[in-house]
């Protein structure tokens, strides 16, 4: 039974694919990652993916650049901003050397990666620079009334 203080320390990931080999080799290269805890959903299009957000919180979205119907990010994004989702989203694809890849930040893209760099490390990387920010204590007092 997971408390609610578990569920607020365990990191979940909605990771949308086309192609599910691609989620269960996420599934074995994060396999060894033990801090944070990581919970990753898969979805395998665009529009199951919205459905997912609807229902459920979720602190980061890996997104394949190619999801048909859709040609790429520049127009899946756009899709997730509109219904509201507001966490940090990165594009993931097998080739992001793309010149439409720097034009990223202005489709509400925080960051891409190739599916060859996903590992345990650098998922545990993309948590602490756009998931969790770790305020210093001192500073917390501040914050409290």
């Amino acid at each position: 039974m997971i408390t609610e203080t578990g569920r607020r320390n365990t990191v979940k990931v909605l990771f949308v694919d086309d192609e599910f080999i691609e989620f269960r080799a996420l599934k074995k290269k994060i396999a060894d990652l033990s801090e944070p805890a990581v919970e990753v959903e898969y979805s395998p299009s665009i529009g199951d993916a919205l459905d997912k957000i609807r229902l459920a919180r979720f602190d980061l979205i890996l997104l394949d650049n190619r999801l048909l119907p859709n040609a790429d990010f520049r127009e899946t994004v756009p899709e997730l901003r509109g219904i509201g989702y507001t966490g940090p989203i990165g594009v993931v694809s097998t080739d992001i050397s793309g010149g439409y890849f720097q034009e990223f930040p202005d489709y509400g893209v925080d960051f891409r990666i190739g599916k060859d760099e996903i590992d345990a490390q650098a998922l545990q990387h993309i948590i602490r620079e756009y998931v969790t920010y770790d305020v210093p204590d001192f500073w917390k007092d501040d914050y409290s009334i």
